[in-house]
């Protein structure tokens, strides 16, 4: 995991995550305009176990932090574990009505 790239692929509407030049994991989302709902992690089956998805969550929550102006609603189970884990980014969560 030393040459890890994030990039957002909007016209896929999906972050992604290389090592090198492999391809190791991808995060799909659903933009309206207030709420992105990440709604698919998927990490390529022979690079997992090695902390992508992870990492790929993290760099999305960070991207989408930065930006200011989204909330953010964790469809995957897998960033509903992860937000599980990590309470401090709390904040940025959608609350339901």
């Amino acid at each position: 995991m030393t040459d890890l790239r994030f990039a957002d692929d909007r016209a896929a509407s999906r972050y992604t995550l290389h090592d090198g030049d492999d391809l190791v994991s991808v995060l799909d989302y659903r933009d309206d305009g207030r709420t992105v709902a990440l709604t698919r992690a998927f990490t390529i089956p022979t690079f997992r176990g090695r902390g992508y998805a992870a990492v790929l969550v993290e760099r999305a929550v960070d991207a989408i932090e930065k930006a200011g102006d989204r909330e953010i609603l964790p469809v995957c189970w897998y960033v509903g574990e992860w937000f599980e884990a990590h309470p401090e980014r709390g904040s940025l969560l959608h609350a339901r009505r």
